[in-house]
């Protein structure tokens, strides 16, 4: 019996549309690395592949853990994204609203994740209209630490009062979503194809269910 759903929010509950990117690209010339150079695709190669983890954690890995370097991007690229929102060009992914307040009319609790900073996080909340939606919204400063680790599904289930870890549901468009879903005991682990990775990526690192889109989490949970 799933009491507690933990929901990731760009590429599965929020549409991404390239934002990550553009914000990434902005925080990234910021530090003197221009678009096109042999470093710059490198660098976007890993920020592809690494969707869904902790971006100052991304950043230190990108910039050699130079710590001022990484806070300096980080904040540049958390600037970036906040700006792209409020020019109004972040939306929901179709029918997420719908799902989220279809489960909790079954009495079931939702969390949204993010690995975004706090301030950006209310920042995409505020411009969706989504600031009292869930029953918790939790970004890694918030957990302790950010993705591929368990923190931010084990922080949902200590507030929102699961009984057990086999009683989380966990569901995300990334691999680092699966693998934390699956380092904390949630009973499932459902990979979306509606954002950054697709089916195979997402099987190989743990999926117990693939679904196209988050429309379809309802259903699965009603077997």
């Amino acid at each position: 019996m799933i009491q507690l759903v933990v929901l990731d929010m760009a590429g599965t509950t929020v549409a991404d549309d390239g934002l990550v990117e553009q914000a990434f690209t902005r925080a990234i010339g910021a530090q003197g690395i221009e678009p096109g150079s042999p470093q710059y695709d490198e660098m976007v190669r890993y920020v592809r592949a690494t969707m869904g983890e902790s971006k100052i954690t991304v950043f230190r890995h990108l910039l050699g853990n130079d710590e001022a370097a990484a806070q300096q991007a980080n904040k540049a690229f958390e600037t970036a994204y906040g700006t792209l929102v409020d020019e109004g060009r972040s939306a929901p992914i179709d029918g997420a609203e719908d799902t989220i307040r279809e489960l909790q009319s079954r009495g079931i609790k939702v969390c949204l994740t993010t690995g975004f900073s706090e301030t950006t996080q209310q920042r995409i909340l505020a411009a969706l209209g989504w600031r009292n939606l869930a029953d918790l919204t939790l970004c890694p400063a918030q957990a302790g630490r950010g993705r591929p680790y368990p923190d931010l599904v084990l922080r949902a289930l200590l507030e929102l009062k699961a009984d057990a870890v086999t009683s989380v549901a966990v569901a995300g468009d990334t691999a680092y979503d699966m693998t934390t879903g699956i380092r904390a005991g949630a009973g499932i682990v459902a990979g979306v194809l509606t954002g950054a990775h697709g089916n195979d990526q997402l099987v190989a690192a743990g999926a117990t269910h693939i679904l196209e889109s988050v429309r379809d989490l309802p259903g699965l949970l009603h077997h």
